[in-house]
C-alpha cells in the first residue's frame, strides 16, 4: 500500500512502454480470475491497431488501458487498476483518456465487454455514458461467466479534463 494516498492529480498518462510491462502484468494478475500472459502485453505494445496506456504515479505504474481500433470503432480489449490504487479515480483518468484519444481520432463508438458479476466496473462505464448494448453467454473462461456488452457513442465535444497527446 502506498505510504500516502494522493489523489488523481498526482497521475499521468501515457503510452506504455516495454519497461512497464512487468508492473502492467502484476496488475493483471491482481485483477483478474484468468489473466492475460506477460506475451499478450508484448504483443500489444506492438500490434498496429492497438493504443495502450499506462497510468503512472511518479515512476509507479498504478493501471492501464488498452484500446484496438478497427477505422471508426474502438474495442477496450482491456483496462485495470492496481487494487491498492483503486477507488480514486484512477480508472475513471483512464476511461475520459480513451475517450477523449478516441474523439481526437474521430472514432463514432466505443465498445467493451464486462463480466456481469463485476458492478463497480459497469457503474463506472455507465457513469461515463456507456450503454448496455447486450449480453454474450458463457464469454468467460473457464467459469463460463456471461459478459455484458457496453457501448459508448463518442461524443462530438470533450466533457472531461483529460488531455490526451497525438501520440
Amino acid at each position: 500500500m502506498p505510504l500516502f494516498m494522493p489523489g488523481n492529480a498526482d497521475i499521468t498518462i501515457r503510452t506504455a512502454r516495454p519497461e512497464d510491462l512487468k508492473a502492467v502484468h502484476e496488475i493483471e494478475l491482481l485483477s483478474f480470475p484468468r489473466p492475460w500472459p506477460r506475451t499478450a502485453f508484448e504483443a500489444e505494445i506492438l500490434h498496429p491497431f492497438s493504443e495502450f496506456w499506462v497510468a503512472v504515479h511518479g515512476q509507479t505504474v498504478v493501471g492501464y488501458a488498452i484500446l484496438r481500433c478497427y477505422e471508426t470503432t474502438g474495442h477496450l480489449i482491456n483496462i485495470a487498476v492496481h487494487p491498492d490504487w483503486r477507488r480514486r479515480g484512477i480508472g475513471r483518468r483512464l476511461l475520459e483518456w480513451v475517450i477523449d484519444w478516441a474523439r481526437s481520432r474521430r472514432l463514432l463508438a466505443i465498445y467493451l465487454e464486462v463480466r456481469v458479476s463485476n458492478l463497480p466496473a459497469q457503474r463506472l462505464y455507465e457513469r461515463m455514458g456507456f450503454v448496455r448494448a447486450g449480453r454474450i453467454k458463457h464469454y468467460y473462461t473457464p467459469d463460463g461467466e456471461d459478459a455484458w456488452v457496453y457501448r459508448l457513442v463518442v461524443p462530438r465535444h470533450r466533457t472531461s479534463p483529460s488531455n490526451p497527446s497525438k501520440s
